[in-house]
């Protein structure tokens, strides 16, 4: 049975497809779940900087996308923390895809050139 190629090649993409879905899911719950959970207490090298006195001398980040893990605009602490977290799930599986479509054009073999 002849298929053209687009049917072929969609069907062989079908189960790597579903993989990234099922893997974009997960994380997503684990978000949900866990990221209510989270200490208040600062992570260990704010504490470790607050401890021996060079937590003042610190610089203000260059970019700030969500301050404090949260996101400014959301008054509820649990939904702002889990929203945050939602946000760096996408930003993260965004910059993954991006590399992932990069490295996937690049020429492969033994053309590399000479070393």
């Amino acid at each position: 049975m002849n298929r053209p190629a687009e049917d072929r090649g969609a069907s062989a993409n079908g189960p790597q497809r579903r993989w990234w879905l099922v893997g974009l899911a997960i994380a997503a719950l684990v978000v949900i779940v866990l990221a209510p959970l989270a200490s208040p207490d600062p992570d260990g090298l704010e504490r470790v900087g607050g401890d021996q006195g060079f937590l003042d001398r610190a610089r203000e980040a260059l970019v700030n996308i969500l301050p404090g893990y949260a996101v400014p605009f959301i008054d509820d602490p649990v939904i702002s923390t889990i929203v945050a977290g939602l946000i760096g799930v996408a930003l993260v599986f965004g910059a993954m895809w991006l590399l992932g479509r990069f490295l996937a054009r690049r020429p492969s073999g033994p053309q590399a050139g000479p070393r």
